[in-house]
């Protein structure tokens, strides 16, 4: 049966694409390739996860919009110390539970960015 196995893509409109494209490059190290947009094989850790919050959640806020992207990192302190190098300010305090560390961004066209490093795999004994 054919069925989704992840996420493709993220699309999203902006006024100053150009701007946002730059800014994803200095804060968050996108490699920008010549037709606009950053291509990455699925991380060795971590999922794709998919839900629907109801419009009523205030997860996604202080954005507006009405969707927010994730992405896996590989070290969350070493990206916000990066964000922050730049003048970018996390969105709240980062966070630890059983699915890993979290923190949070706002990007220039007003899209909150979660950032989140997935626990170490358990250690074969």
């Amino acid at each position: 049966m054919a069925k989704v196995l992840g996420i493709g893509g993220v699309f999203f409109k902006a006024a100053d694409p150009k701007a946002v494209q730059d800014w994803y490059a200095r804060v968050l190290g996108f490699d920008i390739s010549d037709w606009g947009g950053a291509m990455w094989r699925h991380p060795a850790g971590g999922m794709t996860n998919w839900s629907v919050f109801p419009a009523s959640s205030e997860y996604l806020d202080p954005s507006t919009s009405p969707f927010m992207i994730n992405f896996i990192v590989d070290d969350l302190a070493g990206v916000l110390a990066r964000a922050k190098a730049e003048g970018v300010e996390p969105v709240g305090e980062p966070t630890d539970d059983e699915y890993g560390r979290f923190g949070w961004l706002m990007d220039p066209a007003g899209v909150k960015i979660e950032l989140w490093q997935p626990p170490e795999p358990p250690q074969a004994t």
